[in-house]
């Protein structure tokens, strides 16, 4: 467990709260990152992770305002642990009043390169160059994730977000390993679609994307677009898949320093990561008791999170949630 910065430990508390009434058989090496930690302490936490191989975390932030020099927690976090796969699940949730309905999509983001290499120079004063990398072996590699999923989980449509019409050579490799993996699956749609027109399109028509494929930062801006559709930071929850390691957290990367320690935190988000945790670890069992009543417990406005335009806290759904595993017990 890795807390991370902002409301992240206050929402890991009621994580262990939840597990602890829900007789959950999940002990929790707790890591303590965020930050301002040093390269030792994160070090620390990439080799827990490696002894347990799951990890629940809360996203730790990186300041802008740092020199060049100091890199993204995150970012090394999972380029050191191979955490390839960002995978999303965005569908409508039970009592959350939506401009959209029947949303339904599945966002496959490819996560340890692109522009997030942490490859920046200033080559003469005033001109920065930033590198983009891109790799034959890692899009193969996300591609096949993502139809593999969609196969596994019986869709129907696939669609690679790119911007190959400027970026030839990048964003052109990472289309053609689609086409490429693509023409294995002849029993699913593929379909290809320009970055800025996806924006547009989910905003307009979000119902007809199914999975969806993506290198890193164009999956960065596309999860916040369906995440603000779906209702908001506190609600969706997600998961970054390696071959041998598996994290858990929020969609969204906000860390939710300036309501921290408030008690008016969504927790539902981080509840749900925690419940695809153990079904990754599969304890569906206790999975689907959680999710359940987690889910049921957004339909009372009266207990909900402002967030949501309820008129409770953060300690009102974790007490209903609660109350309602008990009553499942």
């Amino acid at each position: 467990m890795i807390p991370g910065d902002g409301i992240g430990p206050e929402l890991m508390f009621q994580v262990k709260n939840v597990f602890r009434y829900a007789s959950v058989p999940v002990d929790f090496e707790e890591v303590k990152i965020n930050s301002s930690s040093s390269e030792a302490d994160l070090h620390n936490a990439i080799m827990s992770v490696r002894r347990n191989r799951v990890a629940i975390k809360g996203n730790i932030e990186t300041d802008h305002n740092l020199p060049p020099s100091h890199k993204s927690c995150n970012n090394i976090f999972r380029t050191s642990l191979d955490l390839y796969a960002n995978v999303i699940h965005f569908k409508n949730m039970p009592g959350v009043e939506t401009w959209h309905k029947n949303i339904d999509i599945i966002v496959v983001r490819e996560n340890t390169e692109g522009e997030y290499s942490n490859l920046e120079h200033e080559s003469v004063k005033g001109v920065i160059e930033s590198l983009k990398i891109i790799t034959k072996v890692k899009c193969m590699r996300i591609a096949n994730y993502a139809f593999e999923l969609a196969q596994k989980m019986g869709r129907k449509k696939v669609t690679a977000v790119h911007k190959a019409n400027i970026m030839k050579l990048g964003d052109g490799l990472f289309l053609q390993c689609c086409q490429e993996v693509a023409s294995c699956y002849p029993q699913l749609t593929f379909e290809c679609m320009t970055v800025d027109n996806t924006t547009m399109q989910l905003v307009s028509q979000p119902q007809q994307f199914d999975v969806m494929v993506m290198p890193n930062l164009y999956g960065n801006i596309i999860n916040n677009v369906c995440v603000g559709l779906i209702g908001g930071a506190g609600l969706v929850p997600g998961a970054t898949y390696g071959h041998l390691y598996a994290v858990f957290e929020t969609a969204a990367r906000q860390s939710g320093k300036n309501i921290a320690n408030k008690n008016i935190a969504n927790p539902t988000a981080m509840l749900l990561a925690s419940c695809i945790m153990l079904d990754y670890l599969k304890l569906q069992t206790y999975a689907t008791t959680i999710r359940t009543a987690v889910l049921a417990s957004l339909k009372k406005k009266e207990t909900s999170t402002p967030d949501i335009g309820g008129h409770g806290n953060t300690q009102n759904i974790i007490q209903n949630v609660i109350r309602r595993i008990s009553t499942a017990k």
